[in-house]
């Protein structure tokens, strides 16, 4: 599978705090500024990495917006940051596992600045190094630095990347990396954004942690 179309990776997040969790057999109603999570093919060692080294099935998330009348994903790819037509989003997710979390109502008054902060990253390209910074973005990264820069908060729990579980996956981090493995490299995980104090879970489609 293509590296540039499966890969919207990061280091990571799961953990759905106070969650308004909706059965899987019930419609999801998108809304403006949801984030969804995925998981995506184990075809890619990269991914392969994030899930292990996060110890999560959480490989990817992106924001949904209404653009030209349609539902999409403003995402971070090996492609770059892009938009992707939902519908095709959720149809490269591993066995069609994805989940959706909302901006609870005491953050919503900033759900407008968010997004508006979100679109000038379009075109950039994927930091296959996750190092925190602007000009290159991984996908939980592209997430963090918006929220961030709307409400001078920041959106899950930062991870030194030494305390995770990076052993079994070394080989791979140093081939993104281009060299050795470095442990005090801070990094925001999609499993650690799920987790955000300021969001919770409205709908799971086998999406577990």
């Amino acid at each position: 599978m293509n590296i540039s179309n499966v890969i919207g990776v990061i280091a990571l997040a799961a953990g759905l705090s106070g969650c308004a969790c909706l059965k899987q057999s019930q419609a999801y109603e998108p809304a403006e500024g949801d984030l969804v999570f995925q998981a995506l093919s184990l075809e890619v060692d990269l991914v392969v990495a994030i899930e292990g080294v996060t110890e999560s099935n959480y490989s990817h998330v992106g924001v949904l917006h209404r653009r030209a009348g349609e539902w999409m994903v403003i995402e971070a790819t090996g492609a770059g940051v892009i938009y992707t037509p939902f519908e095709k989003w959720k149809s490269v997710s591993r066995d069609g596992r994805w989940a959706a979390f909302r901006v609870k109502a005491a953050h919503q008054e900033h759900l407008a600045e968010f997004l508006a902060n979100l679109h000038p990253h379009a075109g950039k390209p994927y930091d296959f190094k996750y190092e925190l910074g602007q000009e290159n973005l991984y996908c939980s990264e592209l997430v963090f630095h918006a929220w961030e820069k709307t409400t001078g908060q920041k959106m899950g729990k930062l991870t030194a990347l030494g305390d995770l579980n990076w052993k079994p996956f070394l080989a791979i981090i140093e081939k993104y990396n281009g060299g050795p493995m470095p442990p005090d490299r801070k990094i925001i995980s999609p499993i650690e954004l799920s987790k955000a104090a300021q969001l919770e879970r409205v709908y799971n489609h086998g999406l577990d942690k």
